[in-house]
């Protein structure tokens, strides 16, 4: 299906190179129209019209409309890694489909956490309250294997203790090490789980190099789609993405987007991951519960877990408010989010460097986590039985 697909667009689009016509791709567009301050106020009929078959009058709409709705969505540049000071390391099992990831900070720095699923799998997230004592963390694990996974995070804490870097308690070092988990145990093999050894090992290997996207490390066994249960979910995924300011402010963002809900592209609303009808098309997620002969999901197996990480000047009180902004991300990506079936955490990280307001890092924070939450779902390859968003497009 997806190969005719494919060369049906061909041949539209040589028939229109034959022709001379001019076409405009959908993201210069949104682009212009953003210009205008127009962005929001384009019809959704707009894209619909590239899937019926318009009155001879309106063909020249309809022929804008089918170029723009075949231009496949972009992944955006950058990695949370450009943020100085924040290194990633990443190991995964491809087998048993599970994984962890470690954002390693070169030096302690303060870090808070919002956490807003109903169902959350953590790790010293109580630290980070801005009453409590600790200001810096040393790393932040986001893994898979549900509350069994939180064991990588004592690998990490190993190795940073062979380091020197923790809390000095006069007797040596606690290293401060907040984690949280994804539940990927219905995919790959639910015995197999990160443990302290893949924590050690995601922690030693923790580089400045571009952060692998897709399949790897937390995302490895993530799934989106799962309001109609797991034969009907997609894969979700690991993503990244990163953005530079002129005055040196650098906002990045790492996510393992593991939703119930289906992912959408900001710009356009369009579903790219979610549950699958009886006709191998996406529904959306309210027409599914809506439906009452849907199974129930089960709370707790599922979760987006995040981190956004900025060079800013930000004391532990500011970072939990950048933290608590930065899930309108994944409100702009994932539909229904925060659920009773999610966890939803997001950890906020200021390595420090760069004077910047709450207020700009924050709304930074939003749309740099919501370009991570689409790229995970670009990466992703289909596993364990679950199609990709590539394997339907």
């Amino acid at each position: 299906m997806a190969n005719d697909w494919k060369q049906d667009l061909q041949s539209k689009q040589e028939a229109e190179t034959e022709r001379g016509d001019q076409s405009v791709s959908r993201r210069k567009f949104l682009k212009k129209t953003a210009m205008l301050g127009l962005a929001a106020a384009v019809p959704g009929s707009l894209f619909a019209l590239s899937s019926t078959r318009a009155e001879e009058g309106a063909k020249a709409q309809e022929g804008m409309a089918g170029a723009l709705s075949t231009v496949l969505p972009e992944m955006a540049s950058g990695t949370i890694v450009d943020v100085p000071g924040v290194k990633v390391g990443q190991v995964q099992d491809e087998k048993a489909l599970t994984g962890c990831t470690v954002i390693v900070l070169e030096k302690g720095s303060a870090c808070g956490v919002d956490v807003r699923g109903s169902a959350p799998g953590t790790r010293e997230t109580d630290l980070l309250n801005p009453i409590n004592q600790v200001q810096e963390v040393n790393a932040v694990v986001l893994t898979g294997g549900s509350a069994y996974g939180l064991d990588a995070a004592s690998g990490v804490m190993r190795y940073m203790e062979e380091q020197g870097l923790g809390y000095n308690v006069g007797v040596g070092v606690v290293p401060i090490i907040p984690a949280a988990v994804i539940f990927d145990l219905s995919i790959g093999s639910a015995k197999i789980r990160p443990d302290q050894k893949m924590g050690y090992e995601a922690a030693s290997i923790a580089s400045k190099d571009p952060v692998r996207q897709g399949n790897v490390g937390a995302g490895t066994g993530a799934t989106v789609g799962k309001m109609a249960g797991m034969k009907r979910a997609m894969k979700g995924g690991l993503g990244s993405a990163s953005r530079r300011l002129p005055n040196g402010l650098v906002v990045g963002a790492i996510v393992a987007v593991n939703a119930v809900g289906e992912v959408r592209l900001p710009t356009t609303g369009e579903i790219l991951a979610g549950a699958r009808g009886d006709d191998g098309k996406i529904r959306d997620s309210l027409s599914w519960m809506i439906d009452a002969s849907t199974p129930p999901v089960p709370s707790g197996t599922n979760t987006t877990i995040a981190v956004v990480a900025s060079n800013a000047n930000l004391n532990k009180v500011q970072a939990n408010k950048v933290a608590q902004m930065a899930h309108n991300g994944l409100a702009k990506t994932i539909h229904p989010v925060h659920t009773m079936s999610d966890g939803d955490t997001i950890f906020a990280i200021a390595t420090g460097g760069v004077n910047a307001s709450v207020n700009l890092v924050g709304t930074l924070s939003v749309e740099v986590l919501a370009e991570a939450v689409v790229n995970a779902i670009l990466a992703a390859k289909g596993a364990g039985g679950v199609p990709s968003y590539h394997d339907l497009h």
